[in-house]
């Protein structure tokens, strides 16, 4: 028995995120349908997240175990020759047994992009979230640190489904380019919409709808009414999964 770990990226537009519905056409559904057919038997693939419909990821990770002895490299083109040309397998790696792609990570990172000019160039909108408005970074960024720590995020997360909500956030970190907006996300783990509603709490306040201080409260609240909007899937994309 061999534990394969594979490193993923993949435009999610097409897809109902990643993990298996009974309706919907899935990252994990994709990837397990030929893994099946390619062990001769039904395979359970983990995945170190569940990324939502619409979502991206350039470096998702999954493992799964097989009877199969193919080598690492050839076992790559092989899944990648029966995948759709949005989902890539770029690196295979046989781990010890005991590696886990989900309870072995120790911290995840995200990237949320905004787009602010009057057009986003149709090469780009899969991927950006068009927000034409004039924002303040500088209080966004205030509003940002106020996030940073160990809380618990109930505010920021729609139907957490886990009985735990305390997470750890180590950096939040705001960049303007041009027309272009980046908030890069690191924790040691997010729920459900975290970061599109953090993204979208920092758009109000990015705004003057609200005060950067006023973060803190929402955090210590932890009603979900008291945040922002979540911000759309289509901005925010998987950037590397730590172990």
């Amino acid at each position: 028995m061999r534990n394969i770990k594979l490193s993923l990226e993949y435009d999610g537009t097409n897809y109902s995120g990643w993990q298996i519905q009974p309706n919907g056409v899935t990252i994990q559904g994709v990837l397990t349908e030929f893994l099946n057919r390619l062990e001769g038997k039904p395979v359970t693939l983990h995945g170190a997240g569940r990324t939502d419909a619409g979502v991206h990821a350039l470096n998702q990770v999954a493992s799964f175990f097989t009877e199969k002895t193919l080598p690492c490299n050839k076992l790559r083109r092989a899944i990648n020759g029966n995948l759709p040309p949005d989902i890539r397998v770029t690196e295979i790696e046989e781990m010890p047994l005991d590696f886990h792609a989900r309870f072995s990570a120790t911290g995840k990172s995200y990237c949320y992009q905004l787009a602010v000019g009057e057009i986003v160039s149709p090469f780009e909108y899969r991927y950006f979230y068009h927000y034409p408005y004039k924002l303040d970074l500088e209080k966004m960024q205030l509003g940002a640190n106020l996030l940073l720590g160990t809380h618990d995020f109930s505010a920021f997360a729609t139907q957490p489904e886990t009985n735990s909500r305390v997470r750890t956030v180590t950096s939040i970190n705001l960049t303007q380019k041009q027309d272009k907006i980046s908030f890069q996300v690191e924790g040691n783990g997010f729920l459900r919409y975290m970061v599109r509603t953090i993204v979208g709490t920092l758009l109000e306040v990015g705004r003057g709808k609200i005060v950067p201080e006023n973060i803190a409260d929402i955090l210590a609240s932890g009603e979900r009414s008291k945040a922002g909007a979540t911000a759309p899937a289509c901005g925010l994309t998987l950037l590397k999964v730590n172990y």
